[in-house]
Protein backbone atom coordinates (compact mmCIF):
# COMPACT_ATOMS: atom_id res chain seq x y z
CA UNK A 1 0.00 0.00 0.00
CA UNK A 2 0.99 3.65 -0.79
CA UNK A 3 1.16 6.45 1.13
CA UNK A 4 1.02 10.41 0.37
CA UNK A 5 0.59 11.12 4.30
CA UNK A 6 3.16 10.00 6.72
CA UNK A 7 2.09 7.16 9.34
CA UNK A 8 0.91 7.02 12.74
CA UNK A 9 3.47 8.12 15.50
CA UNK A 10 2.94 5.04 17.03
CA UNK A 11 4.23 2.86 13.63
CA UNK A 12 7.82 2.61 13.84
CA UNK A 13 9.96 0.82 10.71
CA UNK A 14 13.09 -0.58 10.95
CA UNK A 15 14.32 1.22 7.83
CA UNK A 16 13.80 4.48 6.21
CA UNK A 17 15.48 4.81 2.85
CA UNK A 18 15.61 8.43 1.70
CA UNK A 19 15.27 9.37 -1.61
CA UNK A 20 13.45 6.70 -4.19
CA UNK A 21 15.91 7.01 -7.02
CA UNK A 22 17.57 4.34 -8.26
CA UNK A 23 19.93 3.55 -5.35
CA UNK A 24 16.98 4.11 -2.63
CA UNK A 25 14.77 1.53 -4.66
CA UNK A 26 17.27 -0.74 -4.23
CA UNK A 27 18.26 -0.49 -0.95
CA UNK A 28 14.79 -0.65 -0.15
CA UNK A 29 14.33 -3.93 -1.93
CA UNK A 30 17.23 -5.29 -0.41
CA UNK A 31 16.11 -4.37 3.21
CA UNK A 32 12.50 -6.12 2.57
CA UNK A 33 14.12 -9.05 1.33
CA UNK A 34 16.16 -9.23 4.35
CA UNK A 35 12.92 -9.21 6.21
CA UNK A 36 13.17 -5.63 7.72
CA UNK A 37 10.01 -3.55 7.80
CA UNK A 38 10.79 -0.71 5.22
CA UNK A 39 9.67 2.95 4.14
CA UNK A 40 10.80 5.43 1.84
CA UNK A 41 10.93 8.80 1.60
CA UNK A 42 10.69 10.74 -1.58
CA UNK A 43 10.82 14.35 -1.96
CA UNK A 44 9.40 14.45 -5.68
CA UNK A 45 6.15 13.57 -6.62
CA UNK A 46 7.02 9.98 -8.02
CA UNK A 47 10.27 7.72 -7.84
CA UNK A 48 13.43 8.64 -9.94
CA UNK A 49 12.23 12.36 -9.50
CA UNK A 50 16.26 13.20 -8.94
CA UNK A 51 19.16 12.63 -10.71
CA UNK A 52 18.18 8.84 -12.25
CA UNK A 53 15.55 9.70 -14.14
CA UNK A 54 18.09 11.13 -17.00
CA UNK A 55 21.76 8.55 -18.04
CA UNK A 56 22.80 7.18 -20.66
CA UNK A 57 21.16 3.14 -19.42
CA UNK A 58 24.60 1.52 -19.80
CA UNK A 59 25.10 -1.67 -17.66
CA UNK A 60 28.70 -1.17 -16.91
CA UNK A 61 31.45 -4.03 -16.27
CA UNK A 62 33.64 -1.73 -14.60
CA UNK A 63 36.60 -1.83 -16.67
CA UNK A 64 37.31 2.00 -16.21
CA UNK A 65 36.59 2.25 -12.44
CA UNK A 66 39.39 3.21 -10.06
CA UNK A 67 41.60 -0.01 -9.22
CA UNK A 68 40.96 -1.41 -5.94
CA UNK A 69 38.19 1.32 -5.51
CA UNK A 70 34.69 0.70 -3.45
CA UNK A 71 33.29 1.59 -6.64
CA UNK A 72 34.40 -0.98 -8.81
CA UNK A 73 33.22 -3.37 -5.90
CA UNK A 74 30.14 -2.69 -6.31
CA UNK A 75 29.73 -2.10 -9.85
CA UNK A 76 30.53 -5.87 -10.50
CA UNK A 77 28.07 -6.99 -7.37
CA UNK A 78 25.09 -4.70 -8.67
CA UNK A 79 25.87 -5.68 -12.20
CA UNK A 80 25.99 -9.82 -11.36
CA UNK A 81 23.05 -9.71 -9.67
CA UNK A 82 21.41 -7.53 -11.74
CA UNK A 83 22.22 -10.45 -14.65
CA UNK A 84 21.23 -13.01 -11.99
CA UNK A 85 17.53 -11.34 -11.35
CA UNK A 86 16.63 -9.83 -14.63
CA UNK A 87 14.65 -12.65 -16.04
CA UNK A 88 12.55 -13.24 -12.70
CA UNK A 89 11.79 -9.09 -13.07
CA UNK A 90 11.17 -9.20 -16.39
CA UNK A 91 13.99 -6.43 -17.23
CA UNK A 92 15.31 -6.12 -20.49
CA UNK A 93 19.30 -6.48 -21.25
CA UNK A 94 20.44 -5.51 -24.60
CA UNK A 95 23.93 -7.34 -25.34
CA UNK A 96 25.86 -4.39 -27.43
CA UNK A 97 28.93 -4.64 -26.06
CA UNK A 98 30.84 -1.07 -26.12
CA UNK A 99 34.18 0.53 -28.14
CA UNK A 100 36.26 2.75 -26.47
CA UNK A 101 37.53 4.51 -29.49
CA UNK A 102 40.47 7.27 -29.77
CA UNK A 103 40.56 9.72 -32.72
CA UNK A 104 43.96 10.65 -32.82
CA UNK A 105 47.59 9.69 -31.54
CA UNK A 106 46.80 11.19 -28.23
CA UNK A 107 44.18 9.41 -27.04
CA UNK A 108 45.70 6.07 -29.10
CA UNK A 109 48.45 6.36 -26.52
CA UNK A 110 46.09 6.15 -23.33
CA UNK A 111 44.77 2.56 -24.45
CA UNK A 112 47.38 0.76 -23.58
CA UNK A 113 46.73 1.90 -19.73
CA UNK A 114 43.07 1.40 -20.12
CA UNK A 115 43.80 -2.10 -21.18
CA UNK A 116 45.61 -2.79 -18.29
CA UNK A 117 43.76 -1.16 -15.89
CA UNK A 118 40.57 -3.17 -16.96
CA UNK A 119 42.27 -6.41 -16.79
CA UNK A 120 43.69 -4.85 -13.58
CA UNK A 121 40.10 -4.80 -12.37
CA UNK A 122 39.52 -8.22 -13.37
CA UNK A 123 37.79 -7.73 -16.61
CA UNK A 124 38.73 -10.42 -19.15
CA UNK A 125 36.35 -9.55 -22.24
CA UNK A 126 38.94 -6.60 -23.52
CA UNK A 127 40.49 -6.51 -26.54
CA UNK A 128 42.87 -4.08 -28.30
CA UNK A 129 41.93 -3.16 -32.00
CA UNK A 130 43.45 -1.17 -34.74
CA UNK A 131 41.30 1.37 -36.14
CA UNK A 132 41.03 -1.15 -39.16
CA UNK A 133 39.61 -4.12 -37.00
CA UNK A 134 37.31 -1.66 -35.20
CA UNK A 135 35.17 -0.40 -38.15
CA UNK A 136 35.00 -4.39 -39.31
CA UNK A 137 33.20 -4.23 -35.84
CA UNK A 138 31.23 -1.51 -36.61
CA UNK A 139 31.13 -0.76 -40.34
CA UNK A 140 29.69 2.58 -39.74
CA UNK A 141 32.59 4.31 -37.79
CA UNK A 142 34.50 7.20 -39.25
CA UNK A 143 37.52 6.70 -41.07
CA UNK A 144 39.32 8.85 -38.64
CA UNK A 145 39.38 6.44 -36.06
CA UNK A 146 43.03 5.54 -34.49
CA UNK A 147 42.04 2.67 -32.91
CA UNK A 148 40.07 0.61 -29.95
CA UNK A 149 39.44 -1.39 -27.22
CA UNK A 150 36.50 -3.81 -26.99
CA UNK A 151 34.87 -4.40 -24.04
CA UNK A 152 32.40 -7.46 -24.34
CA UNK A 153 30.52 -6.74 -21.50
CA UNK A 154 28.92 -3.53 -21.52
CA UNK A 155 25.18 -3.71 -22.45
CA UNK A 156 21.92 -0.98 -22.30
CA UNK A 157 19.46 -1.74 -20.06
CA UNK A 158 16.04 -0.03 -19.28
CA UNK A 159 16.70 2.27 -17.26
CA UNK A 160 13.58 3.41 -15.56
CA UNK A 161 12.07 -0.41 -15.57
CA UNK A 162 15.11 -1.65 -12.83
CA UNK A 163 14.37 0.98 -10.19
CA UNK A 164 10.68 0.26 -10.62
CA UNK A 165 11.32 -3.37 -10.53
CA UNK A 166 13.36 -3.33 -7.22
CA UNK A 167 10.63 -1.15 -5.81
CA UNK A 168 7.82 -2.99 -6.81
CA UNK A 169 9.56 -6.35 -5.36
CA UNK A 170 9.97 -3.95 -1.53
CA UNK A 171 6.28 -3.16 -1.88
CA UNK A 172 5.03 -6.95 -2.26
CA UNK A 173 6.73 -7.38 0.51
CA UNK A 174 5.68 -4.53 2.91
CA UNK A 175 7.10 -1.73 1.94
CA UNK A 176 5.46 2.09 2.07
CA UNK A 177 6.72 4.78 -0.16
CA UNK A 178 5.67 7.99 1.03
CA UNK A 179 5.77 10.82 -1.30
CA UNK A 180 6.33 14.81 -2.06
CA UNK A 181 7.67 14.38 1.43
CA UNK A 182 10.99 16.42 2.17
CA UNK A 183 13.20 15.68 5.32
CA UNK A 184 12.92 18.62 7.45
CA UNK A 185 14.66 18.03 10.58
CA UNK A 186 15.14 14.85 12.63
CA UNK A 187 15.66 14.12 16.53
CA UNK A 188 17.44 10.49 17.72
CA UNK A 189 17.08 9.20 20.90
CA UNK A 190 17.78 5.27 20.62
CA UNK A 191 15.14 5.69 17.24
CA UNK A 192 14.74 8.68 14.47
CA UNK A 193 12.01 10.60 14.28
CA UNK A 194 12.18 12.72 11.37
CA UNK A 195 10.10 15.17 10.05
CA UNK A 196 9.19 15.08 6.90
CA UNK A 197 6.40 18.02 4.92
CA UNK A 198 3.84 15.42 5.91
CA UNK A 199 4.68 14.74 8.99
CA UNK A 200 6.67 12.41 11.19
CA UNK A 201 8.21 8.68 10.24
CA UNK A 202 9.76 7.41 13.41
CA UNK A 203 12.93 4.35 12.04
CA UNK A 204 15.31 2.02 14.04
CA UNK A 205 17.84 2.82 11.04
CA UNK A 206 17.95 5.48 8.24
CA UNK A 207 20.03 5.19 4.85
CA UNK A 208 20.58 8.66 2.82
CA UNK A 209 20.12 7.94 -0.64
CA UNK A 210 19.29 11.34 -1.18
CA UNK A 211 21.16 11.61 -4.98
CA UNK A 212 21.20 15.43 -5.43
CA UNK A 213 20.36 16.60 -2.10
CA UNK A 214 23.08 14.11 0.01
CA UNK A 215 24.81 16.34 2.01
CA UNK A 216 21.74 18.49 2.58
CA UNK A 217 20.08 15.53 4.28
CA UNK A 218 23.28 14.21 6.22
CA UNK A 219 22.74 17.99 7.49
CA UNK A 220 19.64 17.73 8.67
CA UNK A 221 20.11 14.48 10.12
CA UNK A 222 22.49 16.20 12.52
CA UNK A 223 25.64 15.01 11.04
CA UNK A 224 29.20 17.32 10.52
CA UNK A 225 29.40 17.77 6.48
CA UNK A 226 31.58 15.21 5.08
CA UNK A 227 30.93 15.73 1.60
CA UNK A 228 29.65 18.59 -0.87
CA UNK A 229 27.55 17.92 -3.66
CA UNK A 230 28.39 20.10 -6.77
CA UNK A 231 26.08 19.03 -9.58
CA UNK A 232 27.11 18.36 -12.71
CA UNK A 233 25.14 18.70 -15.83
CA UNK A 234 24.99 16.39 -18.45
CA UNK A 235 22.80 17.39 -22.03
CA UNK A 236 21.73 14.97 -24.25
CA UNK A 237 20.22 14.76 -27.77
CA UNK A 238 18.08 11.44 -28.83
CA UNK A 239 18.25 10.84 -32.04
CA UNK A 240 15.44 8.98 -34.29
CA UNK A 241 14.68 5.87 -34.43
CA UNK A 242 15.95 5.65 -38.07
CA UNK A 243 19.59 5.89 -36.51
CA UNK A 244 19.37 2.82 -34.79
CA UNK A 245 20.66 0.38 -37.86
CA UNK A 246 23.99 2.51 -37.60
CA UNK A 247 24.88 2.02 -34.22
CA UNK A 248 24.97 -1.59 -33.53
CA UNK A 249 27.14 -1.32 -30.11
CA UNK A 250 28.43 1.36 -27.35
CA UNK A 251 30.86 4.23 -28.46
CA UNK A 252 32.58 5.18 -25.51
CA UNK A 253 35.64 8.10 -25.97
CA UNK A 254 38.99 8.09 -23.88
CA UNK A 255 37.74 9.62 -20.84
CA UNK A 256 39.63 12.60 -19.01
CA UNK A 257 40.08 13.08 -15.05
CA UNK A 258 36.68 15.05 -15.08
CA UNK A 259 34.32 12.81 -17.59
CA UNK A 260 33.71 9.59 -19.48
CA UNK A 261 33.18 12.04 -22.26
CA UNK A 262 30.51 11.72 -24.79
CA UNK A 263 28.80 8.62 -25.28
CA UNK A 264 27.35 7.32 -28.91
CA UNK A 265 24.78 4.75 -28.21
CA UNK A 266 21.76 2.59 -28.79
CA UNK A 267 18.82 2.55 -26.44
CA UNK A 268 16.69 -0.17 -25.26
CA UNK A 269 13.94 1.93 -27.04
CA UNK A 270 15.22 1.73 -30.22
CA UNK A 271 16.96 5.30 -30.68
CA UNK A 272 20.78 6.40 -30.55
CA UNK A 273 21.58 8.75 -27.44
CA UNK A 274 24.45 11.24 -28.01
CA UNK A 275 25.55 13.04 -24.79
CA UNK A 276 26.23 14.38 -22.05
CA UNK A 277 28.21 16.94 -21.64
CA UNK A 278 29.85 18.03 -18.02
CA UNK A 279 28.93 20.86 -16.40
CA UNK A 280 29.46 22.50 -13.58
CA UNK A 281 26.60 24.50 -11.74
CA UNK A 282 25.16 25.31 -8.42
CA UNK A 283 21.43 24.87 -9.11
CA UNK A 284 20.43 21.63 -7.60
CA UNK A 285 16.93 21.61 -9.53
CA UNK A 286 16.78 23.30 -12.99
CA UNK A 287 18.54 21.40 -15.93
CA UNK A 288 18.42 23.63 -19.10
CA UNK A 289 18.77 22.37 -22.29
CA UNK A 290 21.34 24.60 -24.52
CA UNK A 291 21.00 25.39 -28.60
CA UNK A 292 25.01 25.56 -28.65
CA UNK A 293 25.63 22.41 -26.50
CA UNK A 294 22.74 20.53 -28.43
CA UNK A 295 24.69 21.61 -32.07
CA UNK A 296 27.66 20.33 -30.69
CA UNK A 297 26.49 17.23 -29.61
CA UNK A 298 24.72 16.22 -32.56
CA UNK A 299 28.06 17.67 -34.86
CA UNK A 300 30.31 15.12 -32.33
CA UNK A 301 28.17 12.51 -33.32
CA UNK A 302 28.51 12.69 -37.01
CA UNK A 303 31.77 12.99 -36.81
CA UNK A 304 32.02 9.57 -34.93
CA UNK A 305 29.31 7.76 -36.95
CA UNK A 306 29.08 9.92 -40.42
CA UNK A 307 25.31 8.04 -41.13
CA UNK A 308 24.30 9.96 -37.94
CA UNK A 309 24.37 13.57 -40.10
CA UNK A 310 20.94 15.27 -40.27
CA UNK A 311 19.13 12.35 -38.74
CA UNK A 312 15.95 13.46 -37.06
CA UNK A 313 16.14 14.57 -33.43
CA UNK A 314 13.11 12.60 -31.41
CA UNK A 315 14.00 14.59 -28.11
CA UNK A 316 16.68 16.64 -25.92
CA UNK A 317 17.07 16.52 -22.22
CA UNK A 318 19.18 17.60 -19.55
CA UNK A 319 20.00 15.93 -16.06
CA UNK A 320 21.98 16.60 -13.09
CA UNK A 321 24.51 14.11 -11.65
CA UNK A 322 25.45 14.10 -8.08
CA UNK A 323 29.30 14.77 -8.30
CA UNK A 324 31.26 15.78 -4.99
CA UNK A 325 34.58 17.25 -4.95
CA UNK A 326 35.91 13.59 -5.01
CA UNK A 327 35.60 11.06 -8.06
CA UNK A 328 35.15 8.40 -5.09
CA UNK A 329 31.74 7.06 -3.58
CA UNK A 330 30.73 9.21 -0.48
CA UNK A 331 29.99 6.39 1.76
CA UNK A 332 29.90 6.66 5.49
CA UNK A 333 28.28 4.40 8.53
CA UNK A 334 27.52 5.63 11.72
CA UNK A 335 26.47 2.34 14.20
CA UNK A 336 25.98 4.35 16.97
CA UNK A 337 23.31 6.54 15.84
CA UNK A 338 22.56 3.55 13.35
CA UNK A 339 22.70 5.67 9.88
CA UNK A 340 24.49 5.09 6.39
CA UNK A 341 24.82 7.91 3.87
CA UNK A 342 25.43 6.25 0.08
CA UNK A 343 26.65 9.58 -1.10
CA UNK A 344 28.14 11.03 -4.76
CA UNK A 345 26.76 8.29 -7.01
CA UNK A 346 27.03 9.75 -9.88
CA UNK A 347 27.14 7.69 -13.41
CA UNK A 348 27.71 4.52 -12.82
CA UNK A 349 25.08 4.53 -9.86
CA UNK A 350 22.85 2.63 -12.41
CA UNK A 351 24.87 -0.44 -12.21
CA UNK A 352 26.28 -0.07 -9.04
CA UNK A 353 22.89 0.08 -7.57
CA UNK A 354 21.97 -3.17 -6.45
CA UNK A 355 25.77 -3.43 -4.80
CA UNK A 356 25.36 -0.41 -3.13
CA UNK A 357 22.13 -2.07 -1.34
CA UNK A 358 24.27 -5.01 -0.86
CA UNK A 359 26.94 -2.78 1.30
CA UNK A 360 24.41 -1.24 3.15
CA UNK A 361 23.21 -4.07 4.28
CA UNK A 362 26.29 -5.23 5.39
CA UNK A 363 27.02 -2.12 7.16
CA UNK A 364 23.79 -2.15 8.81
CA UNK A 365 25.02 -5.62 10.15
CA UNK A 366 27.45 -3.61 12.54
CA UNK A 367 24.35 -1.86 13.85
CA UNK A 368 23.58 -5.18 15.97
CA UNK A 369 20.25 -5.62 14.75
CA UNK A 370 19.08 -8.74 12.49
CA UNK A 371 16.15 -9.25 10.66
CA UNK A 372 14.22 -12.82 9.49
CA UNK A 373 13.87 -13.45 6.15
CA UNK A 374 10.06 -13.79 4.62
CA UNK A 375 10.62 -16.69 2.41
CA UNK A 376 10.41 -16.70 -1.25
CA UNK A 377 10.54 -13.20 -3.08
CA UNK A 378 7.26 -12.60 -4.13
CA UNK A 379 7.18 -12.69 -8.46
CA UNK A 380 7.36 -9.65 -10.25
CA UNK A 381 6.67 -9.29 -13.94
CA UNK A 382 7.08 -5.72 -15.46
CA UNK A 383 5.92 -4.52 -18.78
CA UNK A 384 8.50 -4.73 -21.79
CA UNK A 385 9.73 -1.30 -22.95
CA UNK A 386 12.56 -2.50 -24.72
CA UNK A 387 12.33 -2.65 -28.71
CA UNK A 388 14.42 -6.15 -28.51
CA UNK A 389 11.48 -8.33 -26.87
CA UNK A 390 7.41 -8.74 -27.94
CA UNK A 391 5.57 -4.93 -26.79
CA UNK A 392 2.18 -4.87 -25.82
CA UNK A 393 0.59 -3.43 -29.03
CA UNK A 394 1.80 -6.61 -30.22
CA UNK A 395 -0.34 -9.03 -28.01
CA UNK A 396 -3.97 -9.45 -29.04
CA UNK A 397 -6.78 -7.28 -27.36
CA UNK A 398 -4.79 -4.35 -26.34
CA UNK A 399 -7.10 -1.86 -27.48
CA UNK A 400 -6.29 1.01 -28.33
CA UNK A 401 -2.99 2.63 -29.16
CA UNK A 402 -2.43 5.74 -27.57
CA UNK A 403 0.56 6.73 -28.46
CA UNK A 404 1.07 6.03 -31.95
CA UNK A 405 4.89 7.39 -31.71
CA UNK A 406 5.88 4.89 -29.64
CA UNK A 407 3.16 2.68 -29.97
CA UNK A 408 1.78 2.61 -26.32
CA UNK A 409 -1.51 0.76 -25.75
CA UNK A 410 -4.30 1.94 -23.45
CA UNK A 411 -4.01 -1.19 -21.62
CA UNK A 412 -0.24 -0.42 -20.46
CA UNK A 413 -1.25 3.05 -19.16
CA UNK A 414 -4.26 1.54 -17.29
CA UNK A 415 -2.09 -1.28 -15.82
CA UNK A 416 0.37 1.25 -14.63
CA UNK A 417 -2.29 3.24 -12.68
CA UNK A 418 -3.19 -0.15 -10.98
CA UNK A 419 0.23 -1.48 -10.77
CA UNK A 420 2.02 -1.23 -6.83
CA UNK A 421 3.94 1.62 -7.53
CA UNK A 422 1.43 3.69 -9.67
CA UNK A 423 3.13 7.02 -11.51
CA UNK A 424 2.65 10.49 -9.23
CA UNK A 425 3.07 12.17 -11.86
CA UNK A 426 3.29 12.93 -16.06
CA UNK A 427 6.72 11.78 -16.12
CA UNK A 428 6.33 8.71 -13.97
CA UNK A 429 3.84 8.05 -16.24
CA UNK A 430 6.39 8.41 -19.59
CA UNK A 431 9.14 6.39 -17.87
CA UNK A 432 6.17 3.90 -17.11
CA UNK A 433 5.03 3.74 -20.54
CA UNK A 434 6.93 5.57 -22.91
CA UNK A 435 3.56 7.45 -23.77
CA UNK A 436 4.24 11.13 -25.44
CA UNK A 437 8.55 10.31 -25.92
CA UNK A 438 8.49 9.74 -29.66
CA UNK A 439 8.97 11.67 -32.56
CA UNK A 440 6.23 14.20 -31.62
CA UNK A 441 6.70 14.47 -27.78
CA UNK A 442 3.22 14.25 -27.26
CA UNK A 443 1.56 16.83 -29.48
CA UNK A 444 -0.94 14.10 -30.88
CA UNK A 445 -1.30 12.09 -27.46
CA UNK A 446 -1.30 14.50 -24.63
CA UNK A 447 -5.11 15.37 -24.93
CA UNK A 448 -6.03 11.72 -24.88
CA UNK A 449 -3.43 11.07 -22.33
CA UNK A 450 -5.11 14.23 -20.22
CA UNK A 451 -8.52 12.67 -20.79
CA UNK A 452 -7.39 9.14 -18.88
CA UNK A 453 -4.89 10.55 -16.25
CA UNK A 454 -7.56 13.12 -14.94
CA UNK A 455 -7.76 13.66 -11.64
CA UNK A 456 -4.69 10.72 -11.14
CA UNK A 457 -1.66 12.94 -11.51
CA UNK A 458 0.02 15.15 -8.97
CA UNK A 459 -0.19 18.47 -11.73
CA UNK A 460 -2.85 17.83 -14.28
CA UNK A 461 -2.02 17.66 -17.95
CA UNK A 462 -5.30 19.02 -18.51
CA UNK A 463 -5.94 22.67 -17.18
CA UNK A 464 -9.45 22.47 -16.06
CA UNK A 465 -8.31 19.14 -14.39
CA UNK A 466 -8.30 20.52 -10.64
CA UNK A 467 -11.95 22.35 -10.84
CA UNK A 468 -13.53 19.15 -11.30
CA UNK A 469 -15.40 17.78 -8.54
Amino acid sequence: MLHTHAPSLNETFDIAVIGAGVVGCAVARRFALAGAKVIVIEKGSDILSGASKANSAILHTGFDAPPGSLELELIKAGRAEYLAIRDRLSLPLVTTGALVCAWNEAEAGKLDAILAQGRENGIAELRALSGAQARATMPGLSERLVAAIEVAGEHVIDPWSAPLAYLTQAVALGARLLREAEILASAFDGEWTLATTVGEVRAHAVVNAAGLYGDVVDERLGFAPEFEIRPRKGQFVVLDKAAFPHVPCIILPVPTEITKGVVVCPTAFGNVLVGPTAEEQQDRTRATVETSELEALLKRGAEIVPALAGMPVTAVYAGLRPATESKAYRVFSRPARRAITLGGIRSTGLSAALGLAQHAERLHAAFGAGFTAPGLAPEVTLPNLAETRERDWQRPEHGEIVCHCELVTKREIEAAFESAVPPGDFGGLRRRTRAGMGRCQGFYCNARLAEMTRGRLSTPLAADDGDEA
